[in-house]
């Protein structure tokens, strides 16, 4: 986005946590796009808990580096995640400009829908969130779904919430031929892929399980079964790719396994298009990008019939959503798709082209507009 937002003249300034000794202080991202790295806390090893411990260095931070600049620099804050709200919150008062927030994933949601062996997020996020939601301008929701929530959940003023799908890079993510020769797999193999953080959140064991199913209905496909696993450990409980391992050599399949860690979006773009099948099957999800890549790719997706991935998938046609988690159901609905896979994955692509980045800029400028048009910050335009 904020590459396509100065590609029209506006300059833009991503602030972020700096995790490395090695980066500079301002990285150019593109002409007009400059990523300022703060310093807070230390580059390495803080957990997600420790970081609103580092809230008061961050804000501080931020202001300093607009107080560098001249008066009137910045028109409008646009804070992604909860932490980053509470800095825009602060700094909208400090700057007199309007404070746009996008929540990603909420609290109360995530808690209401744990898995088994998952840790409910904190009372502190929760507080946090709800003093974001209430001090925000505009509150932007990827799915309908998750504007619903802001509403019913945190109380959310429905004028300020609209909604904005996130963008697929399309330039990227798209069928190309060749893949499976540069990853050597075979022509004829039967490839599933899951690809986010590894927690009981996403449920990649249920994938395994899945596959395991599928070999019991036909144990022929055995030999041709390949199951690509991509992510970094994340949370709590099913979180270690060892004990993936474990339930998979449990399951007898762990030689048809690939653990693979997290890539480059390019490799990444190689492995969505040689699978077959990417599977979805989290107990939650705000959105569902991983769905999209996968569809523009040209590849079917057989997910959970949860949160945005209701949005993010057309079930029937670009994919399969399934209801509850069974793994019987999920190795059905990959049959399923299997059996007329040419006619899902066109629809998959087509699918996919309506969730551009350029669509979304686009509607991002006109809540950037509406909010800087309101009585309370008055008439101007975007720089």
């Amino acid at each position: 986005v904020s590459k396509r937002l100065a590609a029209q003249g506006i300059e833009v300034d991503v602030f972020t946590r700096a995790t490395s000794s090695d980066l500079g202080p301002v990285e150019i991202l593109a002409p007009g796009v400059n990523v300022r790295h703060i310093t807070a806390g230390p580059f390495e090893g803080l957990a997600k808990n420790d970081l609103p411990a580092q809230l008061c260095a961050f804000t501080s931070a931020v202001l300093r580096a607009e107080a560098q600049q001249e008066p009137g620099h910045y028109d409008v804050i646009h804070s992604h995640y909860w932490l980053s709200g509470q800095v825009g919150w602060l700094a909208r008062d400090r700057w007199g400009v309007p404070l746009i927030h996008s929540a990603h994933t909420l609290a109360k949601v995530k808690n209401a829908l744990l898995a088994e062996g998952d840790v409910p997020e904190p009372r502190s996020r929760v507080i946090g969130e709800e003093q974001v939601v209430a001090e925000a301008d505009r509150l932007i929701a990827s799915t309908p779904d998750e504007a619903a929530q802001l509403v019913q959940w945190y109380d959310a003023d429905p004028a300020k919430v609209l909604t904005i799908p996130p963008g697929v890079d399309l330039d990227r993510f798209r069928p190309a031929p060749g893949a499976r020769a540069r990853l050597g797999v075979p022509d004829d193999a039967l490839v599933l892929l899951f690809v986010g953080r590894i927690q009981p959140l996403k449920a990649p064991d249920l994938l395994l399980r899945a596959a395991a199913h599928l070999i019991a209905y036909d144990p022929a496909i055995r030999s041709k079964l390949v199951v690509y696993v991509v992510g970094a450990p994340s949370g709590s409980g099913l979180d270690e790719p060892s004990s993936l391992l474990a339930l998979a050599n449990t399951l007898g399949i762990a030689d048809r396994v690939r653990f693979l860690a997290p890539m480059p979006p390019d490799d990444l773009a190689d492995y969505y298009r040689a699978a077959d099948v990417t599977v979805v099957p989290s107990h939650n999800e705000s959105f569902g990008l991983v769905a999209l890549e996968a569809q523009a790719c040209g590849t079917p997706v057989v997910a959970a019939r949860v949160g945005g991935l209701v949005t993010a998938v057309a079930d029937g046609k670009s994919g399969l959503l399934v209801d509850g988690h069974r793994a019987p159901d999920y190795a059905d609905a990959i049959t399923k798709v299997m059996g007329d896979r040419a006619a899902f994955s066109r629809s998959a692509v087509e699918h996919a082209t309506r969730f551009s980045w350029d669509r979304t800029t686009a509607l991002l400028l006109d809540a950037y507009a509406d909010a800087m048009t309101s009585p309370v910050f008055g008439v101007g335009a975007a720089r």
